[in-house]
């Protein structure tokens, strides 16, 4: 078995050697920029891992992974554009670096050279891994539309919410520990465990992602604490603070999301404030832990042994039990 670390300079050793150097410059520069800026890693570690569980040979998920990792970071180019977000990785987005017009037309650049990675997969599971490849793409694209429409909408509830998050989020881990037990050549009872065990633990890894942007250090985030809540995003947090405070303090918490020339500091203080007063960030972590466990059911009825699943149960801990 593979250990995190070899599988992330797998990972790590791909990205390096994607074509980049093409012209014209501008185009493919803010691409090698963001892959040179870091990152975890996880979904293509991911993805060779759940190969890995089922097969010792996980050279044959490496460009399944590499294309999975290449969306994911166009994805993140289009999602800082619309999020109106400066800081990504500790360093200044690509639309803040160069500009909009760019980071559009170099993120479209990235999903179609993550598509041409995808291209070069072992010709026999080709025919598996683009619908799963498809159906993800789709997904994260109808779950950043629903939470566009969340930030018009007044009144959204924790199902909602969910359910964005299953969309945007979860598909992407999911679709990471499908293509790879597939490459792995599992069955199709444990193909659908290893879906279900993505999904559940993409759903916890987001709302522990919402708890950190609110309640982390930004030193460590990488980005700067509160932005979720200077924008009004309806998280998890959010939603769950409007539905528990009543009075005076749903009077001012309707009063921070409605005001337009309020310095941002102070808004991210009062809405924390709040926050812990109504104890959101327990109710948040207790429906982390709901999921985690979840997705841990969903592994541990898989038909291997303990140690080839033990290495999945380490990843997943490591993904929860982080600050960054």
């Amino acid at each position: 078995m593979y250990s995190f670390d070899d599988l992330q300079s797998i990972a790590e050793k791909g990205l390096m050697e994607v074509e980049l150097n093409r012209e014209p410059l501008a185009l493919f520069a803010p691409i090698k920029y963001l892959l040179s800026s870091g990152g975890k890693r996880l979904r293509p570690v991911i993805t060779l891992m759940a190969c890995n569980v089922f097969s010792d040979n996980v050279q044959r998920a490496v460009e399944p992974a590499l294309a999975l990792e290449l969306f994911h970071n166009f994805t993140l180019i289009h999602d800082d554009i619309m999020d109106g977000a400066n800081m990504r990785r500790g360093q200044d987005t690509v639309h803040k670096k160069w500009n909009t017009n760019t980071a559009i037309l170099s993120g479209d650049a990235l999903m179609v050279i993550a598509y041409e990675m995808l291209q070069k997969s072992d010709q026999q599971y080709i025919s598996k891994l683009l619908p799963v490849f498809n159906k993800v793409a789709l997904e994260v694209c109808q779950g950043q539309q629903l939470d566009m429409n969340f930030e018009k909408e007044a009144f959204i509830t924790a199902e909602e919410y969910i359910k964005m998050v299953d969309l945007k989020t979860a598909a992407l881990l999911s679709g990471c520990c499908s293509i790879g037990a597939i490459c792995g050549d599992a069955s199709e009872t444990d193909l659908n465990l290893m879906n279900s065990f993505g999904r559940n633990l993409g759903i916890a890894f987001q709302l522990q992602d919402d708890l950190l942007d609110s309640f982390g250090d930004s030193n460590v985030f990488g980005k700067k604490i509160g932005g979720d809540i200077v924008a009004n995003k309806k998280t998890f947090l959010l939603i769950t603070a409007l539905r528990l405070a009543q009075g005076n303090e749903l009077d001012l918490l309707n009063g921070y999301l409605n005001a337009n020339d309020i310095d941002p500091e102070k808004k991210i203080a009062g809405v924390l404030s709040i926050y812990r007063d109504l104890k959101v960030d327990f109710a948040t972590e207790q429906l982390i832990e709901k999921y985690f466990s979840l997705s841990f059911e969903n592994l541990r009825k898989i038909s291997l042994p303990e140690d080839r699943i033990s290495v999945l149960e380490c990843l997943a801990n490591k993904m929860m039990f982080r600050n960054s």
